[in-house]
């Protein structure tokens, strides 16, 4: 039962370290372009034309 000390702090530090960077990523704009990057990977910028 000694250690529910140390882990009950533990678990709420990672709970808020997670959700201040859920609102770190939406406000440096991560979620702007969802279909952005979808039609990205399909774009064939690597293959040099001959």
């Amino acid at each position: 039962m000694n250690v529910l000390i140390f882990l009950i702090p533990v678990a709420l530090a990672l709970g808020l370290l997670g959700l201040y960077g859920l609102f770190w990523s939406l406000k440096s704009g991560q979620y702007e372009d969802l279909e952005g990057a979808a039609y990205r990977i399909l774009q064939d910028d690597d293959i040099e034309k001959k």
